[in-house]
């Protein structure tokens, strides 16, 4: 049986700087169909609703697989599970750029979605790994900051590729970027495990298909409606696998989600922020880069360049916050952050109307991405904080997991209450279904400030075992 190994001992620049690019890579594709869709519509033909799909199945395949993929790096090796990750999200983006129908494209992108399911945690489990927990708030903070950047700038990136090339170059970018981080890591980066045991397939069965069907009937909701027989049963269907899941964990002698990770509130605390963040976040983007297009009559180049001052603050306040969370915990940063959040996409609701100027925006864009940039890195280090190095693994694969259902419900959530108030058909229609929705985004991330009352903030003392493996009290996390 190969025994844990827990910390990268030469190559922490390198698993910094190949962790932010393949975090960047993977989250930009979120949202970078976005403003690229009116384009692939006119090239394939598909109708506006089928190609929604092209951001519903990678959201769904990317939730479904993490915990799994999680589980597989810690068994197998995290550095060449990494890699095979890497390599898979490249192919599928080639296939995704040579698709000839939105039928292939959409295939192409449940595939993307499997890559991106095992490259998002597990570049923060290498990432992890290589710092000590003195220096991981700095690291992460970076992370994150890239990480927060490309969720933020993905409609600027696909509009502006879309525009000067073409929509098959937002696919094909992608190519040499996983390649070149592929390689550089079989090469730069030392192999590590979690902990070893075999694979619980029956636990991957069940975690992957109630992922899946909850995640499907969250994303239906905005087609069908909340009470449709087809929502009501691909969600409970979804609750019933995840709970079979859990119990079944519950009595595995090597389970592939340890259940002992939520015995600490810290970690309960900010992967439930970590789900709301999200769920706030993910659909006000996309909303955002809808108003400034339908309502403000933008291209999707302009309405990239419209995102800027929200986009361009990740990168620059997610490390610093990184680094503070180092001095003085992550508690005051989420819950500072999650509120600046609600207060900027609030702001922007109570401002938007079809004759707003720009100029008037821009404040409340500068607001919520200086919040959104405080605790995209912060919940993620206080997550993992929480956990020995042992169980790294898993930490990340849940708290990613967490994030893709938060994503799903926010979408939900949101879209519901802008169908209920308004529709696509005009400028004003769209404007007064999308103040209401972004004001619900705003309030879901308030309710995240709460939750993140309960990561605790005090400095964490840690012991060696005869292992080298560095153990932390339970009640201190």
């Amino acid at each position: 049986m190969k025994a844990p190994t827990t910390v990268l001992t030469r190559s922490p620049v390198w698993a910094l700087g190949l962790a932010s690019v393949a975090g960047f890579m993977v989250a930009l594709d979120a949202l970078v169909v976005a403003t690229a869709i009116p384009a692939i519509q006119r090239d394939l033909g598909a109708r506006p609703t089928t190609l929604a799909w092209t951001i519903n199945a990678y959201a769904l395949t990317y939730a479904a697989g993490m915990i799994t993929a999680a589980a597989l790096g810690d068994r197998l090796g995290r550095r060449r599970i990494f890699v095979l990750g890497l390599g898979l999200f490249a192919a599928a983006s080639a296939a995704c750029a040579l698709a000839p129908s939105a039928a292939a494209l959409i295939a192409a992108r449940a595939v993307q979605g499997i890559g991106a399911a095992v490259v998002s945690p597990l570049s923060l489990t290498v990432l992890a790994s290589a710092f000590p927990r003195e220096r991981r708030g700095a690291a992460v903070g970076i992370w994150g900051g890239v990480s927060g950047l490309a969720v933020a700038s993905g409609p600027l990136v696909g509009g502006a590729l879309a525009q000067a090339f073409g929509w098959h170059w937002v696919f094909w970018v992608n190519v040499p970027i996983g390649l070149l981080v592929a390689v550089l890591a079989r090469l730069r980066l030392d192999e590590t495990h979690g902990a070893a045991a075999g694979l619980d397939l029956p636990a991957v069965g069940l975690v992957s298909g109630g992922a899946a069907c909850a995640v499907w009937g969250l994303i239906r909701v905005g087609d069908v409606g909340w009470g449709h027989e087809e929502t009501v049963a691909a969600v409970g269907l979804g609750v019933l696998l995840l709970a079979a899941f859990v119990a079944w964990e519950s009595r595995a002698r090597a389970p592939m989600l340890p259940l002992r990770l939520f015995r600490s509130r810290a970690f309960t605390a900010a992967s439930a922020s970590g789900f709301l963040m999200a769920a706030a976040l993910i659909p006000a983007a996309f909303l955002i880069a809808q108003y400034l297009q339908l309502v403000l009559g933008e291209s999707p180049l302009g309405a990239g360049l419209g995102f800027l001052p929200m986009t361009a603050t990740p990168l620059l306040v997610a490390p610093v916050a990184g680094a503070l969370s180092d001095r003085i915990g992550q508690r005051p940063l989420m819950v500072g952050g999650l509120l600046l959040q609600a207060a900027g996409l609030a702001w922007f609701a109570s401002l938007a109307t079809p004759g707003v100027e720009y100029t008037r925006l821009v404040p409340p864009l500068l607001v919520a991405g200086v919040g959104v940039s405080m605790p995209f890195a912060t919940t993620a280090t206080a997550a993992l904080g929480a956990v020995a190095p042992a169980d790294l693994g898993s930490a990340s694969g849940v708290t990613g997991t967490l994030r893709q259902f938060g994503a799903a419900f926010g979408i939900a959530i949101v879209t519901a209450v802008f169908a209920v108030n308004g529709h696509a058909g005009t400028p004003a229609a769209f404007d007064h279904g999308f103040r209401p929705a972004l004001t619900a985004a705003a309030a879901i991330s308030a309710l995240g400030a709460l939750t993140a009352l309960g990561v605790t903030t005090r400095r964490r003392s840690s012991r060696v075992d005869a292992a080298g493996v560095a153990v932390v009290p339970l009640a201190e996390r």
